[in-house]
């Protein structure tokens, strides 16, 4: 029988669709500069870091220049306004609240800065419904490394084998599993051509089931 204690929850792309306005803010600056954003290596910055690939630092190689401050700081603010726009995910705040009234804990488990985690989850009202909250500031290294499941499940004080992760991308989910979790892959718009076959489970939105259903398609898949 399983038994789970904790449900982790990525956040851009999984909580938040961040990822679709941070692309698309880059898009435009590369497109106002004739230049084309090439999506395989942009996705390589999906769920992890700009390690694999920096879109100014390409932009500007391709130039042959640096890129203008104001036009460095208008993407910041673009950014800001296109991830502004966006509503809570489906299902994210029912789980939340389904998990925490079933005694699950509840963690959250994000490459992004703590500012940005923070910051949106208190906006959005799902910063103090969190016990445990683990960003790139607290690791060594980010997704698609294990460490920042395996922080938060020492934070949650829940073996891995009694975890279930919750992710949008390949490295999330290799971050997850290599952390030793379940993991269940929620695409998003950028990463639903992605290949997200190392999940134990891929729903379509998180809207289609509730806690317990959500469980039971684990346990009947091994």
């Amino acid at each position: 029988m399983l038994l789970i204690r904790a449900l982790i929850f990525d956040f851009d792309g999984l909580i938040l669709d961040t990822e679709g306005p941070i692309y698309h803010s880059w898009l435009e600056v590369y497109e106002a500069h004739g230049v084309a954003l090439p999506f395989e290596l942009w996705v390589k910055t999906v769920g992890s870091s700009n390690q694999a690939f920096h879109p100014q630092h390409h932009l500007e190689a391709q130039l042959g220049r640096p890129l203008a401050q104001e036009v460095i700081d208008r993407r910041v603010d673009r950014r800001v306004e296109l991830v502004l726009a966006q509503p809570l995910l489906p299902g994210v705040a029912g789980l939340v609240d389904e998990a925490r009234a079933a005694r699950l804990k509840v963690g959250v488990a994000s490459s992004s800065s703590r500012d940005w985690v923070n910051g949106h989850l208190g906006r959005l009202g799902l910063l103090d419904r969190c016990d445990c909250i683990r960003c790139r500031d607290d690791v060594e290294h980010v997704k698609p490394e294990p460490d920042l499941y395996l922080a938060v499940i020492d934070c949650l004080g829940v073996p891995a084998t009694e975890a279930v992760a919750i992710e949008d991308s390949p490295n999330g989910i290799a971050a997850a599993k290599r952390a030793g979790l379940l993991c269940v892959a929620i695409p998003n718009p950028i990463t639903a051509g992605l290949d997200l076959g190392a999940a134990d489970l891929r729903l379509g939105s998180l809207a289609e089931v509730t806690l317990q259903q959500l469980l039971d398609r684990l346990s009947d898949n091994p």
